[in-house]
């Protein structure tokens, strides 16, 4: 029986661990929908070379879903040519490929991982490019050195969270607490909070796969100051989504918190990404860890009417998804 190109994704993905978390199915079906997601592979030979998981937003709009960092385009590394001109070329050919086969839209935006280098084909097809970056930290396997990287301005929250009120860090913040804090974020922004039904299934799922979990940061009266949602593979561990009290807003928790979600990422992922952010506080925040500034491409075309924004928007309030 032949399988669809979502079947064989599907399969790819419980054996190939070098595809990203945000492109892996169990994280679509989470973010997207399970019938709002599809995916547009190539294959030689029976074989998978390349492969772009898409979701549909809407009718005739492709677009980026909420908590996912990057898409994009992936290549299996089996593949893989060794004559770096060859595999330019080679990489050329599958991008060009792929882009023939994006369904009629409006409307595409894409975050591409920071591995895709080269977007010339989305260039010679029409296509723009806006440069985003994310923070990681490259190398998480000595602590010390880590430490060492972190600004005197890091350094002193983590230690005046530790001494003067006396926090600790632990796993396993149940699901309800963790977005309770992190909606505070978004009240103080003066925005609605995104998505949470999305982030707690995302929450639940990642914890029964053992891929995710919470930590928060409690003082000595059980009040929670601050936590952190990690995922993490073997290639990198992700800070997904956070939250920080109101009333807590100068006890160096948030530090903390990421400073113990680094130390148990060390056992389980060889880098740790922040996920941002262009937002300008939050760059500063998450550069003073000591991180690298890693460029990513947003890659679009095409862009819908007012009349059809109105339209989109309408049905979102309609459905209560803002």
């Amino acid at each position: 029986m032949i399988k669809t190109d979502k079947e064989k994704y599907r399969n790819l993905c419980l054996k190939e661990s070098s595809i990203p978390v945000f492109s892996r199915d169990w994280w679509l079906d989470c973010v997207c929908g399970t019938n709002n997601w599809d995916v547009i592979i190539t294959e030689s030979e029976d074989i998978i070379t390349a492969c772009m998981p898409i979701y549909k937003h809407y009718p005739m709009v492709i677009a980026m879903p909420s908590y996912t960092q990057t898409m994009g385009i992936w290549f299996n590394p089996s593949s893989f040519l060794p004559d770096y001109r060859k595999e330019l070329f080679r990489k050329q050919q599958l991008c060009e490929e792929i882009i023939q086969k994006i369904p009629n839209n409006k409307s595409f935006l894409q975050n591409f991982n920071f591995a895709f280098t080269d977007w010339l084909p989305f260039y010679w097809n029409g296509y723009q490019q806006t440069t985003k970056y994310t923070y990681i930290i490259q190398d998480i396997n000595s602590l010390d050195n880590i430490w060492n990287n972190f600004s005197n301005e890091i350094k002193k929250n983590i230690l005046k969270a530790q001494n003067k009120y006396q926090l600790t860090v632990k796993r396993g913040l149940s699901v309800d607490d963790f977005l309770n804090l992190n909606e505070q974020i978004f009240d103080r922004q003066g925005k609605s909070p995104v998505k949470h039904q999305i982030l707690k299934n995302l929450i639940n799922t990642a914890r029964s796969k053992d891929t995710g979990d919470i930590w928060g940061a409690y003082d000595e009266q059980g009040k929670l100051h601050a936590a952190q949602f990690l995922v993490w593979q073997e290639t990198c561990a992700y800070c997904v989504a956070g939250g920080s009290s109101r009333d807590f807003g100068k006890t160096g928790a948030h530090a903390l918190v990421i400073w113990e979600t680094i130390q148990f990422a060390s056992t389980k992922s060889a880098s740790f990404d922040f996920m941002g952010s262009m937002i300008k506080g939050v760059e500063y925040f998450n550069r003073g860890f000591g991180s690298e500034q890693i460029p990513y491409y947003a890659i679009s075309k095409g862009k819908l009417s007012f009349i059809e924004k109105v339209f989109h928007y309408s049905i979102k309030k309609i459905k209560g998804r803002t």
